[in-house]
């Protein structure tokens, strides 16, 4: 799909310079500077940021400029969680303000429209200053889009006083969720550090969506159908445009520098347990060491994505004594993996982008959440989806994991959950096929962000 547009249009692309966020939504602008090529796409990320994303080459209309991340020269980080997050979120409202008007003097263009992260609440007030639409990009699940938009209404309540021990309490008054437990909510909108600059920006962009011309979502309708009608009564347009790893997958590499392709192959079919955390999550020791227990005592043939400094805390012996049944690597190709017919089951931390890369492989999910929106992402894969379960208790151990494994692997109910997890891998492939919800909101999108739309 090709659009003609006005060749002065020129799009500001803000990212969130942090985990996956910048490369989805380089990802997507991607997308759209193929669709609308006469268009100019500004991508403004930090230096280190956009190193990485543009090591692969992107359309010619796709123009990479650098923002500060509010690191000091002789800046020594005293190791407080998220310092570099808070560093950036002090300095990026003045300084994307000034990078917006040097990219204007510097295409001889004014800025258009302005496509954001959803986390840069902020550029909807830029936005707003320019006279120009704001788009802002919710990368993970229409659920935590959500549950964000509603914080006010969940903190008036249940209240902000008083919740320890209420964890398990089931919240039925959302609109758009069945039900919802309590200590499943992100982080930050009743448990946490509510006044941390991480919290903070959260709440204030659920309070800001209102503003967007659109809100695109890295979901597809057919996952959260109620969600999304109700985010789509109250927010001017709603549009799932995903899932981000069929729409616009990564630049594909065929790399296995650790034969992890071949391994799988002497194995039995949906036989293997592939253990993944992410970037950003690792269990603790202990929990490295009960999950390796449970491996070992379940007899589970497994592939572990595990870096090397981690190994000195699993048990004494277990890599000599797993043999062929077992195989740890510090990087596995988790796409090419998870697509791999020996696969029975995904461990992982539940965050957005795995979960989306079970659906597509059709894997069930074993979750152990860490933080973040991993925490409702694993209450709606076992109580809504139905498509993996969460590890008992929130944390791994050697029983509850060997559980777990006997659930997905051997049950009937792991039978079951297989044919869920089919049910939403074919109806994501509808979804971004010629016809499907995506491709559709992905023209809408377009519209809005080239100006063609009413």
């Amino acid at each position: 799909m090709v659009t003609t547009c006005s060749p002065d249009q020129h799009v500001a692309v803000l990212a969130f310079p942090f985990a996956t966020h910048a490369g989805l939504l380089l990802g997507l602008a991607r997308r759209l500077a193929a669709a609308a090529p006469t268009v100019t796409f500004s991508f403004f990320s930090t230096a280190r940021s956009n190193l990485s994303l543009f090591s692969v080459p992107s359309p010619e209309n796709i123009k990479p400029c650098c923002v500060s991340d509010g690191i000091t020269e002789g800046h020594v980080f005293s190791g407080k969680p998220q310092e570099d997050i808070d560093l950036f979120l002090k300095v990026a409202p003045e300084e994307l303000g000034r990078c917006l008007r040097v990219a204007e003097r510097d295409t001889g263009r004014k800025i258009t429209c302005v496509v954001a992260d959803a986390f840069l609440w902020f550029s909807g007030e830029l936005a707003e200053l320019m006279h120009v639409p704001w788009v802002p990009l919710w990368t993970s699940a229409a659920s935590s889009l959500s549950i964000h938009f509603y914080t006010d209404l969940i903190r008036k309540t249940v209240g902000l006083e008083g919740l320890a021990g209420r964890e398990d309490e089931i919240l039925k008054f959302i609109p758009g969720f069945r039900a919802v437990r309590l200590g499943d909510l992100p982080a930050g909108v009743l448990f946490g550090n509510l006044g941390s600059s991480f919290s903070t920006m959260l709440h204030k962009m659920g309070q800001s969506l209102h503003r967007a011309a659109a809100v695109p979502v890295n979901s597809f309708e057919e996952l959260d159908p109620e969600i999304t009608k109700d985010l789509k009564a109250e927010l001017k347009k709603v549009l799932n445009i995903g899932p981000f790893n069929l729409t616009s997958p990564p630049p594909s590499s065929n790399s296995d520098e650790y034969n992890c392709i071949p391994w799988l192959d002497t194995h039995h079919a949906k036989s293997v347990a592939y253990i993944g955390f992410g970037t950003v999550a690792t269990p603790p020791p202990n929990e490295l060491a009960a999950l390796a227990e449970a491996l070992e005592a379940s007899d589970t043939p497994f592939l572990w994505s595990l870096k090397d400094r981690f190994k000195v805390h699993l048990p004494e012996g277990f890599l000599e004594r797993m043999g062929k049944r077992g195989k740890i690597v510090p990087w596995a190709p988790q796409v090419q993996v998870l697509a791999h017919g020996s696969i029975g089951v995904f461990i992982n931390h539940c965050g957005w982008n795995s979960v989306l890369e079970s659906i597509a492989a059709c894997v069930p999910v074993i979750g152990r959440p860490f933080f973040g929106d991993h925490h409702l992402d694993s209450w709606m894969v076992e109580n809504e989806w139905k498509i993996g379960v969460r590890i008992e208790g929130g944390v791994f151990t050697k029983t509850g994991t060997m559980r777990a494994l006997e659930k997905v692997l051997s049950n009937e109910e792991g039978h079951h959950l297989r044919e869920q997890v089919m049910l939403y891998k074919e109806l994501a492939q509808k979804a971004v096929g010629p016809n499907g919800s995506s491709t559709k909101n992905f023209k809408a999108l377009l519209e809005v962000i080239t100006g063609d739309s009413d």
